[in-house]
């Protein structure tokens, strides 16, 4: 694979992790459509790695008093028994994401064979764009993370298990979910980002056991590139996302995904 390929992919990767575009989605559309060589395990391992330490680094304050406090309510550290929001938000973190692993687990294969095409990513990119247009006109913005409780996150999470299925988008269904439940859109967003985090090490460490697996060699410059790319990109994607979403919504991303999807079904089709 060549340089100018790893840096568009790279590019693709940090950009659509977040947006709710569908990272996956706009991965596989170059092999599907230009006809590109699939790019890899090991360059899939190198751009989960970058994504990760993006939205870790973005989100280092949340993460590192959830961390805290979430040892606290297991009896470890400074804080033990501590019953603050941000122990409770780490265990919905870690319990909502829960159904995507079970799913992930169980039904990778069928996944892999069967909706990793043109046509499903079409489907589900025009689906699920019309939902999240469909949550940004009615959402009532009127709930806090704090009073989105246990079963509100774990709704999320539940929702976030269909992200397996190319063109859905991970961000996109938890921010969809999120609207429909109250959240306003910069929250609903935040949320989705700091759910994203076990989803990103399951999904890194799923590739990763498949490359120790493999005879598949290893280009350590490609990789290093490749991830160093992934990380910029999705850590400036973050912070302007919040800044468009606050100010401007779901919409433009909604319009996006409508004519992507429709112009998959064209080349599908035609």
């Amino acid at each position: 694979m060549s340089t100018i390929d790893v840096f568009i992919l790279a590019i693709i990767q940090g950009l659509t992790e977040f947006l709710p575009i569908s990272s996956s989605a706009h991965l596989i559309l170059p092999s599907a459509v230009f006809g590109w060589q699939d790019q890899g395990q090991a360059l899939d391992v190198a751009l989960h790695v970058g994504t990760l330490l993006a939205v870790v680094l973005y989100f280092r304050k949340e993460v590192g008093s959830m961390a805290v406090a979430w040892f606290g309510t297991v009896g470890i550290g400074p804080e033990k028994n501590s019953n603050s929001f941000d122990g409770k938000l780490a265990w919905w973190i870690l319990l909502a994401s829960i159904p995507l692993g079970i799913v992930g687990l169980l039904g990778k294969d069928f996944i892999e064979e069967n909706l990793r095409s043109a046509a499903v990513i079409a489907i589900t990119t025009l689906v699920f764009g019309v939902l999240l247009g469909f949550a940004d006109i009615k959402a009532k913005e009127n709930v806090s993370v704090e009073k989105l409780g246990f079963k509100g996150a774990m709704i999320i999470g539940l929702a976030q298990a269909l992200a397996l299925i190319p063109g859905t988008s991970r961000s996109g269904i938890t921010m969809t979910l999120g609207l429909m439940l109250g959240l306003n859109k910069e929250n609903a967003a935040r949320f989705s980002f700091l759910l994203s985090i076990p989803a990103i090490v399951m999904t890194g460490g799923y590739l990763t056991y498949k490359l120790i697996s493999s005879a598949e060699p290893v280009d350590w410059s490609t990789l290093g590139l490749g991830s160093v790319l992934a990380f910029f990109s999705a850590y400036a994607c973050i912070h302007y996302f919040l800044i468009l979403v606050s100010k401007v919504g779901m919409m433009p991303f909604v319009i996006y995904r409508l004519i992507l999807g429709a112009g998959l079904l064209w080349f599908v089709l035609g």
